[in-house]
């Protein structure tokens, strides 16, 4: 791939990720028009999201994604001028136009052509134009009905014009790095010819270097052009949106006077050489016969205030934080973490040897290189993280959709959007929680009649919630719905053999069997649910990412589920033990405190779990070294470490604590990747490979394979009642 191709390339995925969040802010403005149809607001952004989308498509020639955004953004336009009401009809229409913009840039991304998505464009374009036209809209004039190839062509809504009164004058300096940040100031001008006729166009050449010191990647062009159009000021300078950071433009319309071209003249030209062939190249552009540009008679007057002066620049346009963003490409941020935690694993090798040489002042720098790769490894994992409401504002399109088809009312209410976590678990979690949304949609929210007769309101309530909570970070969607029937879940598991007849269960291990592979309560399948595979995915989804699912439900008054997730994949805090010389790491966001192994544990040392009174409190406990059949190798005493697991606290019993570690996370390779209780590996200082615990899926896999079902959660509660 030659230079020219791979800036293309950047450049058209540059394109797509702003056209992509242009869809989503289309999308929500819509949603938003639609719960309020006199929010002005919302249909000004929706449109300005269909028009940058149409624009910028437009600069890299993306001709059909031009001509169907031009029909979606004619209909927003007549509802901005109040010639056509807001309907059902035309908000379905308008949806359906975002979901096929999103089809024509996809075809983009891959750059394929199908010939249904093009028969799509053009007989939605054909319902758009009808409803304006049904409505009292007005249609583009060359709106009609065509072949495909007429109809993906990019339709203006403005005519040439066809005197010189209607005749604009733009003056473009193009910036010296606008090259380099991927601009082709060709593709503008072309894009000109959208909106009228460019009649004529000078080429300023005064500022390129001599050959000698001329650089190639450097922009030194300016543009003088006469454009015939019908279009507004803010059209016109519309058309340079993308591109003022990296440019000067002025725009001067066809009623401009000699004393409008003055002032751009002192701008553009201010020493007599300059100026004289500046008007020369004006009144060359204007052609014979065409009056002076400039009365040297006329006293200049104060600037107009409609003529603006559009100089633009990153410092003159945009301030402040804007222009402190820069995009960066994922697999470079991947590649950055990786080498963050290679640089900790070699730091901490460091302090041991710092440790064993018993160097005062190789110690001091193998601290001080420890706190740098800290500080280094915090930022690092600061450039992963994002917020979830992104993702969350994607379901209120899945609402209403689903919501109207199953003839139910339903509100969303998100909250906790601003919580932020890695960007892979980001993009990872969006299917679990469709699922989960879907299903309370489903099966958790009643219809209005049944709402009615159980004395609810008719309006169902599906919330979304993410929030920070010892280090994790927790999702949860809830409705007030039906809420699960724990009898009915129970009975379908017995009746599909996953459950023994005479197993005693409780309340939660009860909701977890919504998650076993093929286990539906629905009578009839649907296209939605009912098929007993989407909360299995959910689950599997989410403990690939380390996390953990926590069922509650109160039956007729709604079910919550939630998602407990890490807040990184990569690297985290951990603190180190060891039990029969092998290493285990537990996150030190679940380490509550560290204490001596309770009398009543070492009463009975041949326990693999049980419960100890801590502080008035009951509490249980899982001897690790025991559990995963380990030969102590311990002196005789022993620790036990509090875990926190949501809500529950359990102690872990093991022979020896080493303190915090700094744990960059390893997969554990395909033969070993399903080892219930284990979320992975890491290697510490010294080479050595150290386990890294998984605390809930630890004490889940304890409770099955413990005797009568208890386990470590189950003692806890066994040990209550025998107090009382």
């Amino acid at each position: 791939m030659s230079q020219d191709d791979e800036i293309l390339a950047i450049a058209r995925e540059g394109f797509l990720d702003e056209a992509r969040d242009m869809l989503r802010q289309f999308e929500q403005a819509l949603l938003a028009m639609e719960q309020d149809p006199g929010d002005g607001e919302a249909m000004n952004s929706a449109f300005r999201a269909a028009h940058t989308v149409k624009g910028t498509a437009g600069l890299f020639g993306f001709d059909a994604v031009v001509g169907f955004t031009h029909e979606v953004e004619s209909l927003l336009e007549a509802m901005r001028s109040g010639e056509l009401p807001l309907t059902d009809e035309a908000m379905a229409l308008l949806l359906r136009g975002r979901d096929q913009m999103e089809r024509l840039l996809a075809e983009v991304g891959l750059d394929t052509h199908d010939p249904d998505v093009a028969q799509t464009s053009v007989t939605l374009g054909e319902s758009l134009r009808g409803l304006r036209a049904r409505t009292g809209g007005n249609a583009a004039p060359d709106a009609k009905p065509g072949p495909v190839a007429q109809a993906l062509q990019p339709e203006s809504n403005v005519k040439p014009a066809s005197a010189a009164g209607g005749v604009w004058h733009i003056s473009l300096r193009m910036g010296v790095d606008a090259l380099r940040n991927g601009l082709d100031p060709i593709s503008f001008i072309r894009y000109l010819d959208s909106l009228g006729e460019v009649r004529a166009i000078h080429t300023v050449t005064d500022t390129i270097p001599d050959l000698a010191s001329l650089d190639p990647e450097s922009c030194c062009l300016g543009f003088e052009i006469r454009l015939a159009s019908q279009a507004d000021r803010a059209t016109i300078e519309g058309v340079f949106e993308f591109m003022l950071d990296d440019c000067s433009l002025v725009v001067l319309a066809p009623e401009a006077v000699s004393a409008d071209y003055e002032r751009l003249l002192e701008a553009r030209a201010p020493d007599g050489d300059a100026r004289d062939s500046l008007l020369a190249a004006w009144q060359s552009l204007a052609g014979p016969g065409a009056a002076p540009f400039i009365d040297r008679r006329e006293q200049v007057p104060e600037r107009r205030a409609n003529e603006p002066e559009r100089r633009t620049g990153t410092k003159e346009r945009r301030g402040g934080e804007e222009t402190r963003f820069i995009r960066v490409r994922a697999d470079k941020l991947d590649h950055l973490i990786d080498l963050i935690g290679e640089l900790v694993i070699a730091s901490s090798g460091a302090q041991m040897v710092a440790r064993n040489e018993h160097s005062p002042t190789f110690g001091e720098a193998a601290q001080r290189i420890n706190d740098l790769v800290q500080e280094a490894r915090d930022g690092a994992l600061g450039l992963r993280m994002m917020p979830i409401g992104e993702t969350f504002s994607r379901f209120q399109r899945v609402v209403r959709d689903v919501s109207k088809q199953l003839a139910k009312d339903v509100e969303l209410a998100i909250s906790g959007g601003d919580t932020e976590m890695d960007k892979q678990m980001v993009e990872t979690i969006a299917d679990p929680l469709m699922h989960l949304v879907r299903n309370s949609l489903d099966h958790g929210l009643e219809t209005p009649e049944e709402r009615r007769a159980a004395g609810k309101p008719e309006q169902g309530r599906i919330c979304l919630n993410a929030y920070h909570e010892s280090g994790s970070v927790v999702l949860e969607v809830s409705d007030d719905g039906r809420g699960l029937n724990r009898d009915r879940i129970l009975a379908k598991a017995i009746e599909r053999g996953l459950v023994e007849p005479e197993a005693e269960l409780d309340e939660e291990q009860v909701y977890q069997l919504i998650f076993m592979p093929g286990f539906s309560t629905a009578e009839q399948v649907t296209n939605l649910s009912g098929r007993g595979v989407g909360m299995d995915v959910v689950k599997r989804n989410v403990e690939a990412l380390r996390g953990h699912i926590r069922v509650t439900s109160r039956e007729g008054q709604g079910a919550t589920i939630q998602i407990r997730l890490p807040l990184t994949l990569a690297i985290i805090d951990g603190f180190l033990t060891s039990v029969g010389g092998v290493s285990y790491v537990l996150p030190l966001e679940l380490v509550a405190e560290c204490l001596e192994v309770p009398l009543e544990c070492q009463n009975h040392p041949e326990r693999v779990a049980g419960h100890f009174d801590l502080r008035g409190e009951v509490l249980p406990y899982l001897d690790i070294g025991r559990f995963y059949r380990h030969t102590s190798s311990s002196g005789g005493r022993r620790s036990l470490v509090l875990v926190r697991d949501g809500s529950t606290r359990v102690g872990l019993i093991v022979d020896r604590l080493h303190g915090e570690h700094q744990t960059v996370i390893k997969p554990l390779g395909q033969v070993f990747q399903d080892i219930k209780g284990l979320a992975g590996s890491t290697i510490l200082g010294s080479g050595e490979v150290a386990l890294i615990l998984d605390v809930p899926a630890l004490l889940d896999l304890a409770t099955a394979r413990l005797s009568g079902g208890a386990g470590a959660r189950g003692h806890a509660a066994k040990a209550a009642a025998s107090l009382h």
